[in-house]
């Protein structure tokens, strides 16, 4: 962030989050390729006779550990109107890890602490990820590897100062109700650097985000739930998006000189309206009682070859805490997209947001991207003509299109692809009921409470944060 600094409610704002930095951009890039290098990393399908403490459990066909922790691959049900309409697998993690990033002042410019982290699903293996990105069972070591670095931050009596904690929850379409705790603390004292860490800004990090599949979707996530203060209004730019950006972090109710299009009120009305408006249910079943699957020695997978595949892998990581390991992941066909439409409204950027309900969500429907295709999906799902156009011919510009990685954990090469593109006066105002027009203030400040905004909404938000 070049002009946005952070704010808490019971904090005095944070210095200036641009300025200087401890390390420039060339320095990261060599102290990168650096941790690129140093690490061994190996990442080898193999078939699920050979995932070792990985098993079909006999009475439910459901995949699991023998530890009985991490996750399971079990079978998922959905009824329309109380008839069973389709199954499918998901991933069931019921434990909730930690995503969380220290922050630290150093001459008044606000630095996270980041880590170069392998993840056996990256399509590129190294990304940059929080400080602390773990599951329960990592690190309280059921793995019986080393401990997590710096979780003392986080938990304990010896953590920083609570910037933010928040449940958020994970990909609706993937896994059954999964949540993490996103979380920031501010530090003051040192920090010892592992040579697996470095500091960045704010501003650092958003210019990265500019580069495809190098932020990774946990730190995307934990950026987000950051409460950034109010850009200063005498700062114009004299450019008319970034102005509209700059006054779309400003102006959130009826107390704002130019209010956005609707108040808090309304939209918590708009998003309860549609909750309600879903006729449909979804339970977890035995994975061996899902239709329209198959499985192989190598792979499950749909029979229309069309949503995605459960597969097995061999890991080699020299700088994990555990060296090698074998686990399922979850592999996509094709790529995702996710984009949200951009139009000034009273002179501030409105987003336009969708409800959109998932599966697999604990609260059945949270707020999304405009457009949100899984992967699989063509342009045509998407049910309203006008978007449609959108999607064919183009807005007014495309702001932010960079193809960008989900978890590396628990999916195989997983991409989406995240635009930000701004449509002009034409683009009506009135939508239809599942959409809402939002400023970005009021999508950061329902960010504060969990399962209002989806996993592509928030990484997507990060990313319009690196354009002010």
């Amino acid at each position: 962030m070049k002009r946005l600094a952070v704010r808490h409610r019971e904090l005095s704002p944070v210095p200036e989050a641009g300025g200087g930095s401890l390390m420039s951009m060339v320095e990261f890039h060599d102290w990168w390729a650096e941790r690129t290098r140093a690490g061994h990393f190996v990442v080898d399908r193999v078939p699920f006779a050979e995932l070792g403490d990985w098993d079909f459990e006999p009475s439910t066909g459901n995949l699991g550990h023998k530890s009985g922790r991490f996750f399971t691959i079990e079978g998922l049900q959905v009824r329309e109107g109380g008839v069973p309409t389709w199954s499918q697998p998901i991933i069931n993690q019921p434990e909730i890890g930690i995503l969380g990033i220290v922050v630290k002042e150093f001459d008044g410019v606000l630095h996270c602490l980041m880590q170069a982290k392998m993840e056996p699903g990256n399509v590129n293996t190294l990304q940059l990820s929080p400080t602390v990105q773990a599951t329960r069972s990592n690190y309280m070591q059921v793995h019986r590897g080393s401990s997590t670095r710096y979780l003392e931050y986080f938990v304990g009596s010896g953590r920083g100062q609570v910037l933010v904690d928040v449940l958020q929850s994970e990909q609706g379409a993937w896994f059954w109700r999964k949540r993490n705790r996103n979380m920031v603390v501010l530090v003051t004292g040192d920090v010892p650097l592992h040579e697996d860490y470095c500091w960045l800004s704010l501003a650092q990090i958003g210019e990265l985000s500019h580069r495809d599949n190098l932020v990774n979707m946990d730190a995307r996530t934990v950026l987000s739930c950051i409460p950034f203060a109010l850009p200063d209004e005498a700062g114009a730019t004299g450019e008319d998006f970034r102005d509209a950006l700059a006054r779309s972090y400003r102006h959130t109710t009826e107390g704002s000189a130019e209010p956005a299009l609707h108040s808090a009120g309304e939209i918590l009305s708009w998003f309860t309206e549609a909750k309600t408006r879903c006729d449909w249910s979804a339970r977890l079943t035995p994975l061996s009682a899902t239709t329209g699957w198959s499985r192989t020695d190598d792979e499950i997978a749909d029979d229309a070859g069309e949503h995605f595949r459960i597969l097995g892998v061999r890991v080699e990581a020299g700088t994990r805490e555990v060296k090698a390991w074998r686990q399922p992941l979850l592999h996509p066909r094709g790529e995702g997209h996710a984009a949200f439409l951009a139009r000034r409204i009273r002179g501030a950027l409105h987003l336009l947001v969708q409800a959109r309900p998932e599966y697999g969500l604990m609260d059945m429907v949270e707020m999304a991207p405009t457009v949100h295709l899984l992967p699989g999906q063509d342009p045509s799902a998407v049910r309203e003509r006008f978007l449609r156009d959108v999607l064919q011919v183009g807005g007014v510009k495309t702001h932010y299109d960079q193809k960008l990685s989900e978890e590396g954990g628990r999916f195989y090469h997983a991409l989406t692809r995240y635009q930000l593109i701004e449509v002009g006066d034409e683009f009506p105002v009135e939508v239809p009921p599942n959409y809402c027009w939002m400023t970005v203030r009021q999508l950061i400040d329902l960010l504060s409470h969990g399962h209002y905004l989806n996993i592509e909404a928030r990484s997507l938000l990060a990313c319009i944060h690196s354009l002010c």
